[in-house]
C-alpha cells in the first residue's frame, strides 16, 4: 500500500448503515446528500456505507461529495455478481472511480440462504472480478476479514482488511497477520454518552443482533471471551472491549488503543439511544470531528489523493 493510498483513506472515517439512498425516498436521499457533503467538508477521510450496500449507493455518495473516499462496508458477495459490480464501477465517471473502494464480505449463514464455503466463495468472487477488468482490481478493494484465512486473502488479493465489531487485541493480531504494508481499517462503534450505564444499554441494543451470528461470536471466542460474555446482551467486559463509550475525549483515548495496535484508519459508527445506528447523527459526527481535528484534513481541503490506480 502506497502513502498515497493511506492519505486517500485518512486516519478517521465514518461508518453508517443509514447512507443507502436506494432504501429511502427523495427526502431521505436529499438528507443523505446534505449530511455526506458536510462530512466531506469536515475532513473525514472515508465514508463507509454499512449494511450490504449496492454500487449505486456508493455512486450517489461520490456524486454528493468532492474529496472524500467512499467505500462499501460491506457489499455482500451473495447479493451482486462480480460482473454486475465491475460493470457498475466501470460506468462511474473517472473521478468517482478514483474515490471509490469496494469493500467485500461473505455476510453470515443465518442471513443468506445460499451461504456455503465462504472462503472458497470469496476466492471465486475475486477471480471473477479480476477477469471482469481493472475497475475493481486488488488496488481498489478491501475484505471484511476476521479470521486468519480471510486476513491472508485480504493481503494477497486486496488492499487489506476492514474488520467489523473487533477489539484492539484483534487489531494487533490482524496487523501481525496482514504484515506491515496492507491497509487495516477496523470499524469502532461509539456511544457519546457520559452516563456509562445508559451508554452500555445503547451498546447492548446494537450488539444483540450480532451475538446471534457465529462469525462474530466465533471470533470473540478466539479472542478469549466465553459464552457467558454473550449473555444478557453482553457482559461489561465485552462491551468495554468492543465499544468506545463516554465523551469525545474518551473516544479518542479508545481510538488510540486501536492505532497503537496497528490500525491505519478507524471507521467510527455512532450509536444513539434513540436511533441506534440508523440515523444521521450530525451532532455526534461534528463532535468527533472536533476532537480528531489533528487527524482530519482542514475543512474544505482539496482532494489529497486517490486509491491506487490499476
Amino acid at each position: 500500500m502506497t502513502s498515497e493510498t493511506r492519505t486517500a483513506f485518512g486516519r478517521v472515517g465514518i461508518w453508517s448503515g443509514a447512507l443507502h439512498g436506494s432504501r429511502t425516498d427523495d427526502a431521505g436521499r436529499r438528507a443523505i446528500a446534505q449530511a455526506v457533503a458536510e462530512l466531506d467538508d469536515l475532513g473525514y477521510g472515508t465514508l463507509w456505507i454499512g449494511g450490504s450496500p449496492s454500487p449505486d449507493d456508493a455512486a450517489a455518495l461520490v456524486s454528493a461529495t468532492s474529496r472524500v473516499t467512499v467505500a462499501t462496508g460491506i457489499l455482500s458477495i451473495w447479493d451482486h455478481t462480480a460482473e454486475e459490480v465491475a460493470a457498475s464501477v466501470e460506468a462511474l465517471a473517472p473521478d468517482a472511480r478514483r474515490r471509490f473502494v469496494l469493500g467485500l464480505g461473505v455476510s453470515h449463514g443465518p442471513m443468506v440462504p445460499q451461504y456455503a464455503k465462504p472462503y472458497s466463495a470469496m476466492v471465486s468472487y475475486l477471480d471473477a472480478l479480476d477477469a471482469a477488468g481493472p475497475a475493481v482490481d486488488s488496488g481498489r478493494r478491501v475484505l471484511a476479514a476476521l479470521g486468519p484465512k480471510m486476513l491472508k486473502l485480504a493481503t494477497d488479493r486486496a488492499l487489506g482488511a476492514h474488520p467489523y465489531l473487533v477489539t484492539a487485541q484483534h487489531t494487533a493480531e490482524a496487523r501481525e497477520a496482514l504484515g506491515p504494508d496492507a491497509l487495516l481499517a477496523p470499524e469502532l462503534s461509539v456511544v457519546l454518552d457520559t452516563d456509562i450505564e445508559r451508554a452500555r444499554t445503547t451498546a447492548r441494543t446494537m450488539l444483540a443482533m450480532y451475538l446471534q451470528l457465529p462469525n462474530y461470536t466465533d471470533n470473540l471466542l478466539r479472542l478469549g471471551f466465553t459464552r457467558r460474555d454473550f449473555e444478557d446482551g453482553g457482559s461489561v467486559r465485552l462491551l468495554d472491549a468492543l465499544f468506545a463509550l463516554g465523551d469525545a475525549e474518551q473516544v479518542r483515548a479508545r481510538a488510540r488503543e486501536y492505532y497503537d495496535a496497528g490500525a491505519d484508519h478507524i471507521a467510527f459508527q455512532v450509536l444513539t439511544a434513540d436511533g441506534g445506528g440508523s440515523g444521521l447523527p450530525m451532532c455526534e459526527w461534528r463532535a468527533l470531528a472536533a476532537v480528531f481535528a489533528d487527524e482530519l484534513g482542514a475543512p474544505g481541503r482539496p482532494a489529497s489523493g486517490s486509491v491506487r490506480e490499476p
